[in-house]
């Protein structure tokens, strides 16, 4: 790496906070938790305010003049070129019915670039860690995106948005179209987790729409870092405000890119 992009207090610091706040997912996991709407049909519980709550509060003690942008709260702009995003929990609905996908994913950004991101899976004890130019690694282990190259033997994953009753917009033509030309898809309801699992070769491919920016922030740069390519349905330049994404291999892209331009 020619230029140091963050500090070593950052590093530790982002270590330090994600596995706070999954220590604080796994006391509220024992219980039995009800879900209430945000909107007319996007779930929240008490664990995702909580972590967000925890998270938060740890920024602004070490990085004051920092700005965020989280799920739950929105976020508080600051005249600063670093951005932290925060997902507390990508996966609500499977976290409150116990169903063992679930993360905390946060990201900093800094003048709008991906350069630090760690996604946590507490249940497993999976630490995912990624940092522009350094590489991404898995409990401290680098990993790499698979090396499969033809999309009939590919392994995918997609999800579909809270929104999935009620648009027009609802992916289900991509999976079918898909679901015919790979090996099998999976649907794990946590996008922050597909992207982690693309970048250490559980997954050839991921795509989806309709999503945030803490949704993909950390996971984009474990993806490149690993090896992989990042891009919109029609190959453009991804950023985390786009809401169509694709992010694979780099082997299987193309094919998935002229799949998706075919629906």
């Amino acid at each position: 790496m020619t230029e140091t992009l963050i500090t070593e207090r950052q590093r530790n610091f982002i270590r330090e906070v994600a596995i706070k706040a999954g220590e604080l997912l796994m006391e509220y996991y024992k219980e039995d938790l009800s879900m209430y709407l945000k909107g007319d049909i996007n779930p929240v519980t008490i664990a995702d305010t909580e972590s967000e709550k925890l998270i938060i509060g740890e920024i602004k003690k070490a990085f004051p003049h920092h700005s965020i942008l989280a799920e739950e709260t929105g976020g508080e702009k600051q005249e600063s070129e670093w951005l932290w995003v925060i997902d507390p929990l990508d996966g609500t609905t499977n976290y409150a019915h116990h169903y063992p996908s679930f993360c905390v994913s946060i990201a900093l950004l800094k003048k709008c670039k991906p350069i630090m991101g760690v996604i946590y899976h507490p249940l497993l004890n999976e630490f995912f860690y990624a940092e522009r130019g350094n590489g991404a690694y898995l409990n401290d282990r680098p990993i790499k995106v698979s090396n499969v190259d033809k999309l009939d033997k590919a392994f995918l994953t997609t999800g579909f948005a809270y929104d999935v009753h009620e648009t027009e917009d609802d992916n289900v033509d991509n999976f079918r179209a898909f679901l015919k030309r790979s090996m099998a898809i999976r649907r794990g309801g946590s996008a922050a987790l597909d992207l982690a699992y693309t970048a250490c070769g559980r997954f050839d491919g991921f795509w989806e729409m309709r999503l945030h920016p803490w949704d993909t922030a950390a996971g984009i740069l474990m993806v490149e870092e690993a090896g992989g390519r990042v891009t919109t349905f029609d190959g453009g330049d991804f950023d985390i405000y786009k809401k169509e994404i694709l992010a694979t291999n780099g082997l299987i892209h193309n094919d998935m890119i002229d799949v998706l331009k075919g629906i």
